[in-house]
């Protein structure tokens, strides 16, 4: 499928810069209207995961995977379950583990390439025996994820499994990790590190974390630094490079086999060149790939009567189809 460079999103006046884009959904929206029934799910090692549905009766479902230190009441998965209940289509915004409100009991956090974990979501909603349809979408880490997912399964993917479309994918994981440790982006590193490092602590003192040491707290600096130290002892992986390696999706987005849209903006603050899956795109008749010129970090504001961001719109219209004259009619 194509690689679209003339993409329809046009930021509005004075919010064209990455960084505006990216830090103004995350300060200032504000998503009403949704209303989650929670659901907790039990895992094979002894733990649990929260799931937060925002249901209007309807057999098609739209799974949510949030990005890094994001919940289900991230503005960009509230408004993305509101746009979609709209539709007449089912939400399911499921919680990676630490980030429910409620620390998780076993040892693991969660990480970019944790498709087990997806899975397991996906499994328990063809469970419910209600659903004909099924749509994965992915902001960030979770982008990383859905894909990664959807290339481990490639002809093995359950076929109610119909459509994905992800926001601002970090594809190279070492790209995105060296982008994030330029002085510049200081701000969002600053940010993720003290609500992680502070997790790190806390189940620490819940169930005890005896194989990692907890002084290296100390001494993180970087994502490269945490993912050493934490990520990958905590998830069985040999270092933050092996990390890297085995959970980017770049390496299996060939083996798709699902319509697949990825929408990385060209000014996103947090990805590498790497992670503009070009190639890829070109060579697999399933993936689209959109670069907006501007957009930031799961940012694309728009400002309109209904309070829709232009991503929610063409997820809609990518998914549903029926949906495409929205876009063009509201997206300013």
């Amino acid at each position: 499928m194509p690689v679209i460079s003339d993409s329809s999103y046009k930021a509005p006046p004075l919010f064209s810069n990455g960084h505006v884009q990216t830090l103004y959904p995350y300060l200032f929206r504000k998503v009403k209207d949704i209303d989650y029934r929670r659901v907790r799910i039990n895992t094979n090692d002894n733990d649990f995961i929260d799931l937060d549905f925002s249901e209007v009766g309807s057999n098609k479902l739209l799974i949510l995977s949030h990005g890094l230190e994001g919940s289900s009441n991230s503005p960009y998965v509230k408004g993305m379950a509101r746009h979609f209940n709209m539709l007449g289509v089912d939400a399911l915004a499921w919680n990676m583990r630490s980030c429910s409100g409620e620390m998780n009991l076993a040892s693991r956090f969660y990480h970019g390439g944790d498709s087990e974990e997806l899975h397991s979501i996906i499994e328990y909603a063809l469970t419910l025996e209600k659903y004909d349809e099924i749509y994965l979408m992915g902001f960030s880490l979770g982008a990383n994820l859905t894909a990664k997912y959807l290339g481990d399964m490639g002809e093995a993917l359950n076929p109610k499994i119909k459509k994905s479309v992800i926001f601002s994918a970090p594809c190279d994981l070492k790209s995105s990790a060296e982008v994030l440790a330029k002085p510049v982006q200081k701000i969002y590193l600053n940010d993720f590190m003290t609500t992680m490092k502070r997790k790190i602590q806390q189940k620490h003192d819940l169930i005890g974390l005896d194989h990692i040491d907890l002084t290296k707290l100390n001494e993180v600096k970087s994502f490269f630094d945490f993912d050493t130290y934490f990520t990958a002892p905590l998830h069985n992986f040999e270092n933050a490079f092996d990390y890297y390696e085995k959970a980017s999706c770049i390496h299996v987005l060939h083996r798709i086999k699902i319509p697949i849209l990825i929408i990385n903006a060209k000014n996103d603050p947090f990805l590498g060149k790497e992670c503009y899956p070009m190639q890829v795109a070109q060579k697999n008749k399933n993936i689209c790939l959109e670069i907006p010129h501007s957009g930031g970090h799961v940012g694309f504001v728009s400002f309109n009567s209904d309070q829709f961001y232009w991503s929610e719109m063409r997820a809609s219209s990518f998914i549903l189809e029926k949906a495409h004259q929205l876009v063009d009619e509201k997206s300013a």
